[in-house]
């Protein structure tokens, strides 16, 4: 009965962030289900802060992206971008739709595919409203390479932290494990947003618009955006905590802009969906709530059974597709976290840890609930009066994700085979 109340507590709390009754904000529901499980007594008020406490490296990260986010809207660094991406395109829209794609690939192996969700989508609804475009399309490729492309590296996803934990590969195994895969979902990607994609990018848009110099803020929050990149890269090779670098480059970012700016703290402080955090901390006390069921037994004896009683590929491709199932229901921060802990007790790592990363990355392109990127990005189109809802994403993730997810898994399987592995 215990188990049954806190699976369904802990489904019910998704579904009610994914609806939003009475359009009230995902995170008073993820809160409203871990109060629940505390009141029922599935979890204790220790365990329930343990599971807050877990996420402290994630809500660093969060801050550090909403904070550069915001200041990139305010100091004009969107409306920028988005005069160059236009003039880029010299009126065409497949060629903006090329381009976005590609700029999402960059921010999203460099940044992580939260900022992809975070940052780099206002810039694109600018670009696109400024070259009067139909938005959809391309706020879609934001979501979706996101996720596409965020085992890349391992900075490219918070995930792919938590899944490897301290046995985290050096970066020219993590390429040669990784680096095929990758390639494959991109590419595949692509080419199935492309071609569904075809009847928006008919036509001609908008070609030239006014040039916004960029302000003296606006050069330092674009200049932080590098900095963050780099501090990135360096915080993976040196096996540092995101999180702390993220907060730290967006606060020194917005501590140089406010110098100048003395409007800079009401902007942040009004204009950040600061929402989001606890909407996290909610999923995380979930997380432990559903541990404390047995969640992490059930796990571990599952993958334990596929490596005994299955061919290495089935083995990797029913987990794959299992785990990107999960994630889709409870989302792949509670599954990525359940899935690191099963992987770990079952000993299990090679190939199938690596599909089982794949699908906690690449499996949440079939709905909005799959990846906290995607609710990000969810809150990100909403804040500017747009909307995509459940079914409309839907109907694009299911041709997308599952063909792209099986090539990505049998693209481990051939890079396992070539020399430099």
């Amino acid at each position: 009965m215990e188990t049954f109340a806190t699976w369904g507590i802990s489904l019910g709390s998704i579904v009610l962030v994914l609806i939003r009754p009475k359009g009230w904000p995902e995170a008073v529901w993820a809160v409203a289900g871990a109060c629940l499980l505390v009141v029922c007594g599935l979890i204790s008020p220790t365990g329930a802060m343990k599971g807050v406490a877990a996420g402290t490296d994630v809500y660093l990260f969060l801050v550090g992206m909403m904070v550069i986010s915001e200041l990139a809207r305010r100091q004009g660094v969107f409306d920028w971008v988005a005069v160059h991406a236009v003039r880029a395109a010299r009126g065409s829209r497949q060629r903006l739709f090329a381009l976005v794609y590609g700029v999402g690939i960059v921010v999203t192996v460099l940044l992580s595919n939260d900022a992809t969700a975070v940052v780099l989508t206002p810039a694109v609804l600018a670009a696109v409203q400024a070259a009067e475009a139909d938005p959809l399309p391309y706020l879609l490729v934001c979501a979706f390479i996101a996720n596409a492309a965020s085992f890349v590296l391992p900075i490219s996803n918070p995930a792919n932290l938590v899944v490897f934990g301290n046995d985290m590969p050096p970066l020219v195994k993590w390429l040669a494990m990784f680096g095929l895969a990758s390639a494959v979902s991109i590419v595949a990607t692509f080419l199935i947003l492309r071609t569904m994609a075809a009847p928006y990018l008919q036509g001609p848009v908008k070609a030239e618009i006014a040039e916004k110099p960029l302000s003296a803020g606006g050069r330092m929050t674009l200049g932080g955006i590098g900095f963050l990149a780099l501090g990135q890269l360096s915080a993976s090779a040196m096996n540092w905590d995101l999180g702390v670098v993220a907060f730290g480059v967006g606060w020194v970012v917005a501590f140089s802009v406010a110098l100048r700016d003395r409007t800079t703290w009401k902007d942040m402080a009004t204009g950040i969906s600061w929402s989001v955090l606890p909407m996290v901390a909610g999923l995380f006390v979930i997380v432990e709530a559903l541990n404390g069921v047995g969640a992490l037994r059930d796990a571990s004896e599952v993958l334990n059974h596929l490596q005994r009683s299955r061919r290495p590929e089935e083995a990797a491709i029913v987990s794959a597709f299992g785990i990107a199932a999960i994630s889709n229901l409870v989302n792949n921060l509670p599954s990525g976290l359940i899935s690191a802990a099963a992987l770990k007790t079952a000993h299990i790592g090679g190939t199938l840890r690596a599909a089982v990363l794949v699908g906690v990355d690449l499996g949440p392109n079939l709905s909005v609930t799959g990846s906290l990127a995607t609710i990000l990005w969810l809150v990100a189109i909403r804040r500017e009066g747009l909307n995509v809802t459940f079914w409309d994403f839907l109907k694009w993730g299911v041709w997308v994700m599952p063909p792209v997810l099986l090539l990505a898994i049998v693209a481990l399987f051939v890079g396992d085979t070539l020399p430099m592995r």
